[in-house]
C-alpha cells in the first residue's frame, strides 16, 4: 500500500471526527488508458476538499463540485466515466481510456480505525462492502490479492507501506533515501560506523541500531519491504544479506560488480543458503542503464524495485482473473 492511500484513510476519519460528510471513492476497474490503478483511493468531503486520486484531477473537480452541492449517492453505488468520446476529453481521461469508480458514503468509523490498526501492524487486511446495503466486512488477506468487485460486493485491500531498508550510510545511501521516500517508501536506514552516522543528512529516515543482521532479523521483512546493501563492505553487506535472502522482502539487492558479484554469492553458499535464496539476490543491483553517479545509480536501483514491484502486481492480477474466470470446482475444456 502506498504511503498516499494510507493518508486517504485517516484524514477521512478525522474529517468524519470533526462532523463532516465524507464519501470514499475506490477505482474498481480500468479500461485501455486510465490513469489511475484498481484501489486508487480519493476522500472528498462535503465543502469540495478532497484527498487522494483517481485521475489526472477532472474527475476529482468534479466529485467536489457534486459534493459542494450536495448530488453525491446517498448510498454505495458505481461510477463510471470516460465511456464516450467527449466525457474522456472532458474529464483528460487518454483516448480509449475508461474508468469504474466505487463510491461509498461513510458513516461508521469503526471499520476505518481497524485498518489503520492493522497497517500499524503491518498486517494486510481485505475490507469488503455489499453494494446498496453499504454492509462492510474485514479479514485478514494474502499478499497479492487486488481491489475488485466480486457479485453484490467489492472486496479493496489494504496492506503496509512499501518500506526500504537501506544498509550504508554513504552518498549512494543518501540518494537512495531521498528519493524513495519521493517515492512513497518509509525508509530505514542501518550503519554501525559511528562516523557514517555523525554525518548523515537526510531527513525523515528511520535509523536502525545494531549489526546489519540483526536489524534484518529485528524488521522482520514482509513482502512489501525491499532491501538494499551499499557499503561495500563484505563484512557488513554479506551479514544483511545472509539474513535477508531468507526473508519474505519482496526485493534484495547488493552494490558491486559482477566479478564482486560472483565472489559473493561464492561466500553466501559457505553458509546455509541454498541455489534458490541465493538466486533471489539481485547483483549488480539496478537496472543497467548506464550508470555512474550515486544519484544515477539510485535511479536504476529504485527502478528494478519499482519494475519487481509490479511484475508481482500484474501476475497476482492474472492469477486473480484466471480464478474468476475458472472457480475452484469448476471443470474448463483442455
Amino acid at each position: 500500500m502506498h504511503a498516499l492511500e494510507q493518508e486517504v484513510l485517516e484524514q477521512a476519519l478525522a474529517w468524519i471526527n470533526a462532523d463532516h460528510e465524507v464519501h470514499l471513492f475506490t477505482v474498481v476497474q480500468t479500461w485501455g488508458s486510465a490513469p489511475r490503478l484498481p484501489g486508487a483511493l480519493l476522500a472528498v468531503r462535503d465543502d469540495g476538499q478532497l484527498v487522494g486520486s483517481v485521475s489526472g484531477g477532472c474527475i476529482e473537480d468534479d466529485l467536489a463540485d457534486k459534493a459542494r452541492e450536495g448530488v453525491l449517492p446517498t448510498k454505495t453505488a458505481l461510477l463510471e466515466y470516460g465511456v464516450s468520446r467527449d466525457e474522456a476529453q472532458r474529464y483528460g481521461i487518454p483516448c480509449g481510456g475508461r474508468l469504474q469508480i466505487f463510491v461509498e458514503p461513510l458513516k461508521n468509523t469503526q471499520h476505518i480505525q481497524r485498518v489503520l490498526q492493522s497497517l500499524h501492524e503491518r498486517r494486510l487486511v481485505k475490507r469488503s462492502v455489499r453494494l446498496g446495503t453499504g454492509e462492510v466486512m474485514l479479514a485478514d488477506a494474502m499478499p497479492g490479492s487486488v481491489a475488485a468487485l466480486d457479485g453484490d460486493w467489492f472486496h479493496s485491500y489494504f496492506g503496509p507501506q512499501w518500506r526500504l531498508l537501506i544498509i550504508g550510510a554513504n552518498q549512494l545511501g543518501a540518494m537512495l533515501a531521498t528519493m524513495a521516500q519521493a517515492l512513497e517508501f518509509q525508509v530505514l536506514m542501518c550503519d554501525p560506523r559511528e562516523d557514517m552516522r555523525a554525518q548523515w543528512r537526510v531527513d525523515g529516515v528511520s535509523w536502525q541500531s545494531g549489526m546489519p543482521d540483526d536489524v534484518v532479523l529485528d524488521i522482520t521483512p514482509d513482502s512489501f519491504t525491499a532491501i538494499v546493501a551499499v557499503t561495500h563492505d563484505p563484512k557488513l553487506d554479506d551479514m544483511a544479506l545472509l539474513e535477508a535472502l531468507k526473508s519474505e522482502a519482496f526485493y534484495i539487492g547488493a552494490l558491486g560488480s559482477r566479478l564482486n558479484q560472483e565472489k559473493r554469492r561464492e561466500r553466501l553458499r559457505m553458509f546455509d543458503l541454498n541455489d534458490e535464496e541465493i538466486g533471489r539476490l539481485h547483483g549488480p543491483v539496478g537496472l543497467p542503464i548506464g550508470s555512474r553517479t550515486p544519484a544515477e545509480i539510485a535511479v536504476a536501483i529504485l527502478a528494478e524495485i519499482i519494475q519487481i514491484r509490479s511484475q508481482q502486481r500484474a501476475a497476482a492480477l492474472t492469477s486473480q482473473s484466471i480464478a474468476q474466470a475458472f472457480p475452484a470446482g469448476s471443470a474448463c475444456a483442455s
